[in-house]
């Protein structure tokens, strides 16, 4: 542990021209003192730390010192990568790695080109999550990783409505979504999809599994994701569209969708008006999704979704009577 600290302490020195105690303490999560007692290991080892007094003053490395200890490991090389999404590294168990990683990408850089990790964190960030909503980490997520990492087989007990099962499967690929965390997997011979936030018990066997080449993750899930967007489409709504609403319909609805609907359908009738036919999830879903059209959408079909934006029209008329 301590040796971990001694070197990342070098790493930062060798960063940036100097860094006072304080700053060093931060950065290393410790005691002003024990980074003073770091500091004359470091010497006391032949790394030439020297400690500038006073109130400007701080610790740096004398004449140009350069450690060779840039090496990346491979856990910290495969953390790089993920770097730009700090939510996703810091749930997943990873952040000490990025942090190490990019501390060494850092020191290996000419001195004019320090700036620019930083440069780069201050004009782009991914947020992942969905707004209007607080996604919670799943506990047994750092497990998980880890399989996914290392090729290991995992024994796990998944909840499916009001039962749970027991599968063995070899975790390809964690995908989020939304801020939610989904495990793609190979169940036997099957590839499947597992919300992650439904497990309930994760056991990592010893045994490694034999990673197919030909798996692409991306490719996998968007198929996947398209497939299951399409399962949950079973109804269907006959809708009248004003020019706005055809332009705002992929908004509130499934895109895919949307645009399929749109074109099949006719020409626009002698109102400017165009009539599709749209799959939906559900009435009560539809209705939630039509609804944001307001007076650029008339539902024709069927007769009780008509009938609940009737209602919705006359409770809104003597609202605003």
């Amino acid at each position: 542990m301590r040796a971990a600290r001694l070197i990342k302490m070098v790493l930062l020195l060798q960063s940036r021209p100097s860094m006072t105690a304080a700053e060093l303490a931060a950065e290393l999560e410790v005691s002003e003192r024990t980074v003073t007692r770091d500091a004359l290991a470091l010497s006391e080892a032949g790394v030439p730390v020297y400690a500038d007094r006073g109130r400007a003053g701080g610790y740096r490395l004398v004449g140009g010192y350069r450690t060779r200890l840039t090496g990346l490991a491979r856990s910290e090389a495969e953390a790089l990568f993920l770097s730009g999404v700090p939510g996703a590294l810091r749930e997943m168990g990873l952040d000490d790695a990025a942090s190490a990683a990019r501390l060494k990408v850092s020191a290996a850089l000419l001195p004019s080109l320090r700036d620019a990790p930083v440069a780069v964190a201050q004009r782009f960030h991914l947020d992942a999550p969905g707004w209007y909503q607080e996604p919670e980490t799943p506990g047994l997520l750092p497990a998980v990783a880890e399989a996914v990492w290392d090729d290991r087989l995992v024994r796990a007990r998944y909840r499916r409505g009001d039962t749970e099962v027991e599968r063995e499967l070899a975790p390809y690929g964690l995908v989020l979504k939304a801020g939610v965390w989904y495990l793609c997997a190979r169940a036997g011979t099957d590839f499947r999809v597992y919300r992650v936030d439904r497990f309930t018990a994760v056991a990592l066997d010893g045994a490694r599994f034999d990673r197919d080449a030909e798996f692409d993750l991306p490719a996998f899930w968007e198929e996947r994701a398209a497939g299951f967007a399409r399962s949950l489409l079973r109804a269907r709504a006959v809708v009248r569209l004003t020019e706005a609403g055809a332009r705002e319909l992929p908004y509130v609805t499934d895109r895919a969708a949307a645009r399929e609907a749109l074109e099949a359908a006719g020409p626009p009738d002698r109102d400017g008006r165009v009539t599709v036919t749209l799959p939906v999830e559900s009435e009560e879903v539809a209705y939630g999704q039509l609804l944001r059209l307001g007076a650029e959408a008339e539902v024709l079909e069927p007769a009780p979704l008509r009938e609940l934006f009737a209602r919705a029209a006359a409770r809104m008329a003597e609202l605003y009577r």
